[in-house]
């Protein structure tokens, strides 16, 4: 059985790949919030658990073993936040901490029962897929809101979940996935995002609404 520690380092190399197609130890390093030897002390140990393929100054591969428990683990945290959420009546900014402690210590009989207790679920609190028991994940939505330009319809799809404080500010202004929202202009010099949601205009500045990610909704979609 895995520590919890090299959990936290193949799910860390697996988002850093998402995010940006390459992992190195810096980033890792800045991410798990250790140093960047204690970084290449443990690719050495993944290596050895055939978990990883790294060739120095060539960045991190997860192998198809590291990529299967990569998802199992972020099967296991995204399930336990819609669980808190739902089961629990815990709010949205406060699970992903609480996930992260627990990810590691369930069993897969308690995530069965978690999963069978909540409908089968697609998605979190947060919007991010739920990968399934057999190893896949759906695609996530990569566009970040701070990319479009105004007027646009558009679909609240997933928000960063790292950021409990920014989470709340979310909530309040109602930008939450599944909802539709209008971008209706951008104030000027880099100013915030003007948009309607549920009726009313709020406004969200550049840096918030690049961890908001979106899809345009079509005419189609607007007419059912």
């Amino acid at each position: 059985m895995p520590s919890p520690s090299v959990e936290d380092y193949i799910k860390a190399i697996y988002k850093a790949h998402a995010d940006n197609g390459s992992v190195a130890t810096q980033e890792l390093a800045e991410r798990l919030h250790v140093s960047a030897p204690a970084v290449s002390k443990m690719m050495r140990k993944l290596s050895v658990l055939k978990l990883i393929s790294h060739a120095p100054y060539q960045g991190v591969e997860l192998t198809r073993a590291g990529e299967k428990l990569a998802l199992e683990i972020i099967r296991h945290h995204r399930l336990i936040e819609l669980y808190l959420v739902q089961a629990m009546g815990f709010s949205w900014d406060s699970v992903h901490e609480e996930a992260e402690r627990l990810e590691h210590h369930i069993s897969e009989e308690f995530e069965d029962k978690i999963d069978e207790l909540l409908g089968h679920p697609t998605a979190c609190p947060h919007g991010d897929p739920i990968p399934t028991r057999a190893g896949t994940i759906a695609p996530i939505t990569d566009r970040p809101l701070a990319l479009e330009r105004s007027p646009a319809r558009l679909m609240v799809k997933r928000v960063s979940d790292e950021d409990a404080e920014l989470l709340r500010h979310f909530q309040a202004l109602g930008v939450t996935p599944g909802t539709a929202i209008e971008l209706v202009t951008q104030e000027p010099f880099e100013g915030p995002l003007v948009l309607k949601v549920g009726g009313k205009r709020v406004r969200l500045t550049p840096q918030a609404a690049k961890k908001v990610f979106v899809d345009a909704i079509t005419t189609s979609e607007e007419d059912k």
